[in-house]
């Protein structure tokens, strides 16, 4: 589905699952280049040790690339379907205050996967993604396996010529 930056930003904002682990979204930016999050820290998302829990973090990071790339890819009139195949999480410190992080996606990142799609059908690599606090300390470094595959080019294969 094509959506503008601004519709998917408030969409987010109010999707339960990323509202209720209070997971803001700032902004996307132009043409779905990158995004800001900020994971707040509060009662709801307070583990024992009084930081935010980990499932929390988990979730902040799990939607963002997918949706970055798929909403990239529709609008340049590809037919694809995205999803994180995978995730390594360590956790360096603990999130005590908001946490914020950053996804940017380069044109040469874009370039790979076109490139990628166009022959091969499907793409899979790892992005990473980091997690600060308030004060700018690194908490948190994410890598997310990325699973995108060329439904067009798909169908095309299947095609059975009779």
């Amino acid at each position: 589905m094509l959506v503008s930056e601004n519709v998917l930003k408030w969409a987010l904002r109010f999707y339960p699952p990323l509202l209720f682990q209070r997971i803001w979204v700032i902004r996307f930016t132009k043409g779905f280049r990158g995004v800001r999050v900020k994971v707040n820290k509060s009662l709801i998302n307070n583990n024992y040790n009084h930081s935010i829990f980990g499932g929390t973090i988990f979730a902040a990071a799990d939607p963002f690339y997918p949706l970055l790339f798929h909403q990239i890819l529709t609008h340049k009139g590809y037919q694809v379907r995205v999803w994180l195949k995978s995730a390594e999480i360590n956790y360096l410190k603990p999130g005590r205050t908001d946490m914020f992080f950053d996804i940017k996606i380069s044109e040469e990142d874009i370039a790979e996967i076109e490139e990628i799609l166009n022959t091969n059908g499907k793409h899979v690599k790892a992005y990473p993604i980091e997690m600060f606090n308030k004060e700018g300390e690194l908490c948190v470094t994410i890598s997310s396996e990325i699973y995108i595959r060329n439904l067009s080019l798909t169908e095309t294969h299947n095609t059975v010529a009779i």
